[in-house]
């Protein structure tokens, strides 16, 4: 069975998505077999495994920086939220249900037996499993039902990395406090803390160091700085749905859903030196872009209603009209459409109308397409642009009167294209570096624009080099030897060690 360790957090974005892919590609470069585990993930953004089943992004992410194929083992369960109350229940990459916050509480512990299930079988084919919290494990009200933390880390016997983010203030209160409220037998698994996103002088923490070793009598095993690898993130508090870049050439507004997903899609477009990306939530943001994308969403119809009363969607007609591009990938190709049937209430119960601008209906049912595709653009602005990508969504899409978006290798068509709004159910559609070329082209031609030449640059290999810069970055602020040494006295089912 293999070693392993876990990373765990003062709170949600102290950076352990980040620390564990750091973590899964330092132990490749390192020569061992290595694969990331998380029990249960709540997050919007997702992926599908090669034979069609679903986990979190961030597992897929590590999977990807750990030399692997990403499987569902590596995210026995995730909870999608649907509502601030409920969420849709994931269970070994299969929907089985939708769940209110209660009642998945009442029923996770019954989970167990499947995430260790998953767990045992990573463990027997790798040498090392690098396992990530979720939220706290101060969170004292859940502890009695804890299968993510540190209900999970005895479950597995796991020693215990504990991460605190400085960029946020106050992480020597962070990390002192979740110590001091963790059990005793708790307390001797955390093996050390590492302070996350630091800027400036690492020498300046010296004597605030010292202190919380001294308060906590836990060691303080590395000063990560903040890192500018660009690294996929997994929910909502990413700080890219925060950032607008630096004013560039072309200007494409990302509408920010209430319940927007997979909005990795557009980190691509991020990387063309003409083209700025800024995600926006209101209709007096929206100003007058080259390009607007409605994104994926988990919750379609509520976002469309979101954009009704907001005056985004009035808005965005209007751009339209005025010859604007729109483009909507999955839920927001549904958005684009005439109107949204929902006859069995998956969303919404009843029937919602669209924004109009594509002659296309969309209707819900509880079967979820999973799988991933190859396909070529058929949409004439950037015809021939070669797509790898992924379907994952509820609901077929009927279109009468457009030309379909692009073509998959099976022959089938997907999405529609009606003059300058487009539409298509293809994640991950930028990704091959085709599309994002042909796109900035198109776009800077249409106002008279040159820009400079580009090739298309595939984004599987970019994010290899972003592992190698991470796993650098962090590898130079960790004590890695006292990492190994812990992963080395837990092993072989031994206890916690005194200290």
């Amino acid at each position: 069975m293999a070693k392993c360790i876990m990373v765990q957090g003062t709170m949600s974005g102290a950076g352990k998505s980040l620390l564990v892919t750091a973590l899964c590609r330092i132990f490749l470069q390192d020569g061992y077999r290595v694969a990331p585990f998380k029990s249960q993930n709540m997050a919007l953004n997702s992926f599908i495994t090669p034979d069609g089943l679903e986990l979190g992004r961030a597992q897929a992410t590590q999977a990807e920086a750990a030399g692997l194929e990403c499987d569902v083992r590596m995210n026995p369960i995730l909870l999608k939220p649907s509502s601030d109350m409920g969420s849709q229940l994931i269970v070994n990459g299969e929907v089985r249900g939708h769940y209110s916050a209660s009642e998945y509480y009442r029923m996770k512990k019954g989970l167990i037996p499947e995430i260790l299930a998953a767990y045992s079988s990573l463990a027997a084919e790798n040498d090392i499993i690098v396992i990530e919290g979720a939220g706290s494990p101060a969170e004292i009200n859940l502890r009695a039902d804890d299968i993510v933390n540190m209900g999970l880390a005895e479950l597995v016997n796991a020693p215990v990395l504990l991460v605190g983010d400085i960029d946020r203030g106050g992480v020597f209160a962070q990390l002192y406090g979740t110590v001091a409220l963790l059990r005793p037998e708790e307390q001797k698994r955390v093996v050390g803390t590492i302070i996350n996103k630091f800027r400036g002088d690492p020498a300046l923490l010296g004597s605030g160091l010292r202190q919380l070793e001294e308060l906590t009598g836990v060691p303080v095993l590395g000063v990560v700085p903040y890192t500018r690898a660009d690294i996929d993130d997994e929910d909502s508090l990413s700080p890219r749905l925060n950032r607008t870049q630096a004013a560039r050439t072309l200007d494409v507004a990302v509408v920010r859903l209430p319940h927007i997903s997979n909005f990795t899609d557009f980190s691509p477009l991020e990387e063309h030196p003409a083209v700025g990306v800024r995600y926006v939530s209101s209709a007096d943001a929206l100003c007058a872009p080259d390009l607007v994308i409605l994104p994926g969403s988990k919750s379609t119809a509520a976002d469309l209603l979101w954009l009704r009363e907001t005056g985004m969607e009035a808005a965005i007609q209007s751009l339209a009209a005025a010859g604007t591009p729109i483009l909507g990938v999955c839920g927001g190709y549904q958005m684009l459409g005439q109107r949204l049937h929902d006859p069995d209430g998956v969303e919404c119960a009843g029937t919602v109308e669209g924004l109009g601008l594509l002659p296309c209906e969309t209707v819900f049912s509880s079967e979820k397409r999973r799988t991933r595709r190859q396909a070529v653009v058929l949409a004439a602005p950037f015809a021939g642009a070669a797509l790898e990508g992924y379907e994952i969504h509820n609901g077929r899409t009927e279109v009468h009167g457009a030309a379909p978006f692009c073509r998959f290798s099976d022959g089938s068509a997907d999405g529609a294209a009606l003059g300058n709004v487009f539409g298509t159910y293809l994640h991950g559609l930028f990704d091959t570096g085709s599309l994002t070329v042909a796109l900035a082209n198109w776009l800077a031609a249409r106002r008279g624009l040159t820009i400079p030449e580009a090739e298309p640059q595939p984004r599987a290999a970019y994010r290899q080099r972003q592992y190698d810069l991470l796993a650098d970055a962090v590898r130079a602020s960790l004590d890695m030897k006292k990492i190994y040494e812990a992963m080395e006295a837990y092993d072989h089912g031994n206890t916690p060690p005194a200290r």
